[in-house]
């Protein structure tokens, strides 16, 4: 047990170092090839954080294992909403007033209604693979162009994310990352399915439940510790965007893996108990989150509120 825990804790150290290897390098060489800045920060950049998550759905799909994919998927939306989100405002409250966060707000709140449609018959079938990976690029093709129409405005949120694209750094170097993140990215995937599935039979718990805890939590901490780090840099659109972004990409990206690789019946706790909690985080975070006009607060007690229900939710799961 010692040793399944060991290569679970050894896969997510290394699945969250060369997932942030492997955008840092693609990101550096799309900057070097001309690609404007804002462009690699909605796209690249964006997309890394949910890399892990993609990675592991996709391992466990090849393996046969839907349920720790669909439960990394929800579960990972959970822990973003309720711990990573929950934790941040706690530290500081969060004023909220950039105009790309009120287009991807509306935007999570329907991919998650989409998402809670497609898992209700308990079944995933390929063509529902098809339509949220269509639905994933359509998505970062949109706001790239909503984005792109209206850049001329001055948002927050933008001009926080074009800071985190890398410069100054040379093709060799920037290729070397994408390579050494591209072999690794699979093999510290594989060690955290691996482990993972050892720990849940020596537990005896289901695949389903170890996807929504332990893995979850462990492919979230690149989100948390974005967020944390936003917010000590006073950049509050930068700390929720990176949740609300992570959110997206899990529901279409994430969830399209085991679709696409592995359709079939899944662990019916996922369209049930855990589908119910993604929906009603979801819409908790849009009304904390949304205003029509001028800045929107969300304070530490809605942090407190955030952060309970992740706490009885862990309760539910274990009880």
């Amino acid at each position: 047990m010692i040793l399944s825990i060991a290569i679970l804790l050894a896969g997510l150290v290394g699945l969250i170092w060369s997932a942030d290897k492997f955008v840092y390098g693609a990101a550096a060489i799309a900057r070097n090839f001309g690609l404007p800045p804002l462009i690699i920060g909605l796209t690249i950049v964006a997309m890394g954080s949910s890399a892990p998550e993609i990675m592991v759905a996709f391992t466990s799909a090849m393996d046969g294992n839907s349920n720790t994919a669909i439960g990394n998927a929800l579960g990972s939306n959970i822990t973003n909403i309720a711990l990573v989100l929950g934790v941040t405002v706690l530290i500081q409250p969060l004023l909220v007033h950039s105009q790309l966060l009120k287009r991807e707000l509306p935007i999570l709140l329907v991919v998650t209604l989409i998402a809670a449609y497609i898992l209700w018959d308990q079944f995933l079938t390929f063509a529902e693979g098809i339509v949220l990976i269509t639905l994933f690029f359509s998505t970062i093709g949109g706001l790239c162009w909503l984005t792109l129409r209206d850049k001329k405005l001055k948002d927050p949120l933008l001009e926080e994310a074009q800071e985190d694209v890398p410069e100054g750094v040379s093709n060799r170097m920037a290729t070397i990352w994408v390579v050494v993140g591209m072999i690794m990215l699979p093999v510290a995937s594989h060690f955290v399915v691996e482990g993972a599935s050892d720990i849940a039979r020596y537990f005896g718990l289901s695949e389903l439940v170890i996807g929504l805890t332990i893995i979850a939590i462990g492919t979230s901490l690149p989100e948390l510790a974005a967020s944390i780090a936003s917010i000590k840099n006073n950049e509050h659109d930068l700390a929720l965007g990176n949740v609300v972004g992570s959110n997206i990409f899990n529901i279409l990206a994430v969830l399209a893996m085991p679709a696409l690789i592995n359709p079939g019946t899944f662990d019916q706790e996922a369209a049930g108990r855990d589908l119910y909690v993604v929906v009603g985080l979801t819409v908790l975070l849009f009304i904390m989150s949304w205003h029509l006009f001028g800045k929107r607060k969300i304070t530490r007690v809605e942090g407190g509120i955030l952060f309970g229900f992740f706490i009885a939710y862990q309760f539910l799961l274990f009880s």
